[in-house]
């Protein structure tokens, strides 16, 4: 059994004050402990689980009653929080993993009653992290930002949102028109993991430049610049100015932006960083919390060939003796199962058959 000394140096006096730090010692304790010692301890701080969701759904729902406050933040900043995701993750983070109450009533939440939904964006998750840490590598991005792809639609290329948001980053049409998306009757790349991975890191690039934080670009990529911006102007006043934010968007103690001004947030938006941040966590280690390491979801290799317009995905997998929803997975946005007219088309096929489907189409 571990014992852990929660009440060593604590001052003798001031209830309130030894409650705080007590309180903040067990928090910074609970990543290193068992599933089951974080959900005890959630339940004794007051949070409550919801009823589990569909497996099969987007994300996992959001119980409005259990929110857990912001009062109570635990600032693990520099060498402490190096140390502590050496110990975790196995190497330091390129973003801060800032853990508080709010990202551990999701660890347990995913722990307890999500875990199924949990373990089944898990399953997905081999087929688009390198993709997506491939890229964010390349551009010098933190590669935590393939977790936020887990937090919008569960690694699922089909996800569609009450609000018409679609594909693995979750893109409004605006959104991904702007970022130079094609969505017509034919094609609607935002169901094209490639593709919508460059936009959308395209995209978080902008908002990081734009407030000097991956947590506020993370909150804006979900709630949009504009609703963040009013938060930070009610959390600011006049005095708020966006040069001043980018050059130091945290706090003299640490404390990132972000959660100074989360109460001010859309009520989804307020859960959204701390998803990301618990899900990175679990994902990175997920046998320490009684997880699978799924191998099921791995990456499909593909060729790229160009073909004629008008060619049906139930041709080319005649062709080639494929089924056709292999043909489909390669290839989710081609939304009519058939590449557009008046134009070359580059169709994915798995890897070594590109010849194969050149010679075909030559006879």
């Amino acid at each position: 059994m571990i014992k852990m000394d929660f009440m060593a140096g604590v001052p003798a006096a001031g209830g309130d004050g030894v409650r705080h730090i007590v309180r903040e010692r067990l928090i910074r304790s609970l990543l290193v402990l068992t599933p089951i010692t974080v959900t005890a301890a959630g339940l004794f701080w007051g949070f409550r689980p919801a009823a589990l969701p569909g497996v099969g759904s987007q994300t996992p729902a959001i119980e409005r009653e259990a929110a857990p406050s912001s009062r109570a933040f635990v600032s693990a900043t520099g060498a402490e929080r190096m140390a502590h995701e050496a110990s975790v993750l196995g190497s330091p983070s390129s973003m801060p993993l800032d853990q508080n109450e709010r990202v551990l009533y999701w660890v347990g939440r995913f722990t307890t009653d999500q875990r199924p939904t949990f373990q089944l964006y898990l399953d997905r998750h081999n087929r688009y992290v390198g993709l997506i840490q491939q890229d964010a590598r390349r551009r010098g991005l933190p590669e935590e930002l393939a977790y936020l792809a887990m937090i919008e639609s569960g690694f699922s290329n089909h996800a569609v949102s009450h609000v018409e948001a679609v594909g693995l980053w979750q893109f409004m049409g605006p959104t991904a028109q702007a970022y130079g998306l094609r969505i017509d009757e034919w094609i609607d790349e935002r169901r094209d993991p490639y593709r919508a991975t460059q936009a959308a890191l395209d995209y978080l690039s902008t908002l990081y430049e734009r407030y000097g934080s991956w947590y506020l670009a993370a909150a804006a990529y979900n709630a949009g610049p504009a609703r963040v911006d009013q938060a930070l102007l009610e959390h600011f006043g006049r005095r708020f100015e966006l040069d001043r934010l980018r050059a130091q968007p945290r706090s003299v103690d640490g404390l990132d932006l972000y959660w100074q001004i989360i109460d001010r947030l859309p009520f989804e938006t307020r859960h959204h960083v701390p998803r990301m941040i618990a899900a990175t966590l679990l994902a990175r280690n997920p046998e320490r919390y009684g997880f699978r390491r799924s191998s099921l979801a791995t990456p499909v290799q593909s060729d790229v060939v160009w073909v004629p317009a008008y060619t049906s995905l139930w041709r080319v997998a005649r062709l080639l003796s494929l089924p056709v929803a292999l043909l489909y997975e390669l290839n989710p946005q081609l939304v009519a199962g058939v590449t557009p007219p008046a134009q070359v088309y580059g169709l994915r096929v798995p890897k070594g058959l590109g010849t194969t489907l050149v010679q075909a189409f030559a006879q």
